[in-house]
């Protein structure tokens, strides 16, 4: 409350503050009261609260009941606002661990947090409801006398739901006021036996919040299934396929034989470094696409229940002398914004055990998990081969980076405003750097290859920052050495071969070899190939880098952790965003580098120019490029793409899909327009294009936001450059946060792009949106996202999930 802070305190006289103190000790007085009262008369109307068991089998009547009926209507309804650490009030209706998991009132993006706090993750830190409870999390079903009454009354589910369908229809185009749909709003979570209160307090604030309402039918089959006790089912057992496949997948990932072997230590070591990297990703064994899987590290062996090791990072020490990697149905819906998926086939192993064991080499003793160790993978897994490490993170590039993006972080402008709008990411060829000599040279760096996550969850950001910015740049000093060495004594050019084609010459053709990265404000995309018009920035990516970063954002990270982590995990990711920026610009005319880099960095403090345009990496040597041209950053890019051409994947170019000619070269027009009033348009758009009333087309429209420079922590308004904003147009949905739908004929596509490019004003886009747009208060807002769910699972039956709507605006 204002009344309690420092600057209520300096204004507010010493005698009025006697007096509010008292009021505050009685208003918290009486509502802890109304709370035990109301407590009291549901206790007395229909028993006390106690956690109950509400599992039944899968093959059940109510199993069946649950998966056919009740599920898909949750992820049409609920999901897309329920589903990441940020669900309001941690309510994950994902999966009916998460429902009977309940509510909680913490958060868990917490910027002012002085201490780690302890992990509340779904399946991890509790495995029952009694723990649940015991952590704090209340029930959103009915947890007090089995009756009909009870269940519907004692329910949170059933009241918020109730609340929204007494409601009624909207009958405003843009929502008023009462709303907050600020992403920081107050979170708001009462239980059953507060909702009386809350709901009139809020009487807007029924479920689906801000949307609208179930219709009948949606409406009783939730009602006909919590009435009867809300029963929930447990995994389904895996067909005789599946689970014989995942016995041989857990055979290959557990070590065998004696433990004080080298060959023991060796495949305990791979497994070690494969799980680190791919704990994240959604697995599917074979060809078989009806059940996911997650690797976990257990204390029991194979063929025994599992018995999950949970630890705040996967490197931390797991508190068992061996631990075991097995792999565990993932029972969540598939929801985008976390959703990696990753086969595990004949073709990956093989690849894999031709890195990893194709060639000799020697693992004495296995390394241990304190933190100094662990946390750095140069110490970890240097008998590993290099070569080995870099090509493993390579053929999945794509994942590794998405993880980046898909991981624990859901939203966070302070964890993505380090990177740029829209940019290339291009790998350095494995063929030339990653033999023996780089293997010492990256040993002899290791203590300059240190991470934050060594401090744990609890940083100091100032100091921190010092002392890595001090190590980088030793690194990089050292690094420039090593290159200059290694280009003299191998005749290696500064030209195109050092950039990694896919490897074309071995016919595997991987498109992994060139991404694009989109950032839309708090949250990112990764997608394979180079989409969009040429960026300002790229980057050239070599394999110290893309480990530290994934030991930066992806292992390393902790979300639970305090403020200081957060800041010096955000802070070291600006080291590693330069550096694979200068390798890039490394491929330039020596006199191009620093203009280009100073055009990257425009209008930044004289503190932050005296690092960046420091000689991070001096290497005095010019571009074996033949450049012909007066703009040798484009004619780079003309030349890379070139390079990559057979290997470009380009599915998500609008003209991959079914639009008619004289349409796609009406809405590729919009890429050509810069700065005027895109301003207007939000992050990410996602437009239906419909023939006949029938979908055709889901085009993303993403807005690229220019900087002067992504240098700034904390006051990147100032940064902003709306004259030179862009629009970059994808096939699909290329965004996991949609902030507007847009429905249109084909036919019509000249008049929405005409508005588009003729927009200037708020008005302008709020004709836009009354012309084609589905806001959040639209009759046919439920029709059309069903619409776009189905069409964009049609479309990419694997890559597809469930959209998140925490970020639709109300405009």
């Amino acid at each position: 409350m204002p009344i309690t802070n420092q600057a209520a305190n300096r204004t507010t006289p010493a005698r009025v503050r006697l007096a509010i103190k008292p009021l505050i000790w009685l208003i918290a007085a009486m509502m802890t009261g109304c709370a035990a009262l109301a407590s009291q008369q549901f206790e007395d109307l229909f028993g006390e609260s106690s956690p109950k068991s509400r599992w039944v089998e899968a093959d059940s009547f109510e199993g069946r009941v649950f998966h056919q009926d009740v599920q898909p209507l949750l992820e049409q309804r609920c999901v897309h606002c329920h589903a990441c650490y940020d669900a309001p009030c941690q309510l994950k209706l994902t999966s009916p661990q998460g429902i009977d998991r309940g509510m909680h009132s913490e958060l868990v993006y917490d910027g002012t947090r002085l201490l780690a706090t302890a992990p509340k993750r779904l399946y991890l830190d509790a495995h029952n409801t009694e723990e649940w409870r015991a952590k704090g999390f209340q029930p959103v079903l009915n947890e007090r006398r089995n009756t009909s009454e009870a269940n519907l009354q004692a329910s949170l589910l059933f009241r918020a739901i109730t609340q929204r369908q007494t409601q009624g229809a909207f009958h405003q185009t843009v929502l008023p006021d009462s709303y907050d749909f600020g992403l920081s709003r107050d979170q708001q979570c009462p239980t059953a036996e507060q909702y009386e209160t809350f709901a009139s307090q809020y009487p807007d604030w029924g479920m689906p919040y801000g949307l609208p309402a179930l219709s009948d039918s949606e409406y009783s089959t939730l009602t006909d299934w919590i009435q009867r006790g809300g029963l929930l089912p447990r995994p389904a057992p895996l067909n005789g396929n599946l689970q014989d496949q995942l016995q041989q997948w857990e055979q290959r990932f557990n070590a065998q034989g004696d433990p004080e072997s080298e060959p023991y230590k060796r495949q305990a070591l791979v497994s070690r470094y494969i799980y680190e990297h791919i704990y994240l990703y959604s697995l599917y064994l074979g060809d078989d696409t009806s059940t996911r899987f997650h690797l976990v590290r257990s204390r029991t062996a194979p063929g025994e229940p599992i018995d999950i090791i949970a630890t705040r990072r996967p490197y931390d020490d797991p508190g068992v002398a061996i631990p075991y990697y097995r792999l565990v149905v993932d029972q969540e819906s598939r929801v985008a914004k976390t959703y990696i998926p990753f086969r595990l086939n004949e073709a990956r192993w093989d690849n894999w055990h031709s890195l990893f064991y194709g060639h000799p080499y020697a693992v004495t003793s296995l390394p241990g998990y304190d933190e100094e160790i662990a946390s750095n993978p140069f110490i970890t897994f240097h008998d590993i081969p290099a070569d080995a490490r870099y090509r493993f993170l390579l053929e999945h590039s794509l994942e590794t980076i998405m993880s980046f993006i898909k991981g624990p972080v859901c939203h966070g402008q302070v964890a993505v405003n380090v990177i740029n709008e829209q940019f290339w990411v291009f790998f350095v060829n494995p063929n030339l750097h990653y033999g023996s000599e780089a293997s010492d040279f990256l040993e002899s760096q290791v203590h300059h290859l240190d991470l934050p996550a060594k401090n744990s969850s609890n940083s100091l950001p100032i100091s921190s920052w010092i002392s890595f910015s001090d190590q980088q740049k030793e690194y990089l000093s050292a690094k420039s050495a090593f290159i200059r060495q290694e280009m003299e004594a191998n005749h290696i050019l500064l030209d195109t071969q050092l950039v990694w084609d896919g490897d074309q010459q071995t016919g595997t053709n991987n498109p992994n070899a060139a991404l694009t990265v989109m950032r839309h404000f708090d949250n990112a995309t990764v997608v394979q190939g180079l989409l969009g018009k040429p960026p300002k920035t790229a980057w050239l990516i070599d394999y110290p880098l893309l480990e530290r970063i994934h030991y930066l954002l992806v292992a390393g990270f902790d979300v639970y952790g305090n403020v200081g982590h957060q800041l010096v995990t955000r802070l070291y990711m600006d080291f590693l965003r330069m550096e694979g920026e200068v390798n890039f610009l490394l491929l330039l005319p020596k006199e191009e580098r620093e203009k280009v880099r100073r055009y990257w960095y425009r209008d930044t403090s004289t503190t932050i120019k005296d690092y960046i345009f420091s000689d991070l990496i001096s290497l005095d040597i010019n571009s074996a490029i033949p450049y012909r041209s007066n703009q040798p950053q484009m004619e780079l890019y003309r030349l890379l793409e070139h390079k990559l051409a057979p290997v470009l994947n380009r599915d998500y170019q609008p003209q991959s899909g079914a639009l008619s000619g004289a349409a796609l070269t009406t809405l590729n027009s919009l890429e050509n327009l810069r700065g005027s009033g895109l301003h207007q348009l939000p992050e990410l758009s996602l437009l239906l294009v419909t023939r006949q009333q029938q979908p055709l087309e889901l085009i993303s429209l993403v807005h690229n936001r220019a900087h002067a420079n992504i240098s700034s922590l904390l006051d990147e308004e100032d940064a902003l450059r709306p004259e030179e904003d862009t629009l970059t147009l994808a096939r699909g949905a290329v965004g996991d946060y949609p902030n507007v739908l847009l429905r249109v004929e084909e036919e019509q596509l000249p008049e929405l792009v005409k508005q588009i490019t003729n927009m200037q004003t708020s008005a302008d886009y709020s004709a836009l949106l009354d012309r084609f747009g589905v806001r959040r208060s639209s009759k046919d807002f439920w029709q059309v996202s069903d619409t776009i769910g189905q069409f964009y699972q049609q479309q990419w039956p694997l890559r597809s999930g469930i959209l998140d709507y925490n970020r639709l605006q109300n405009r």
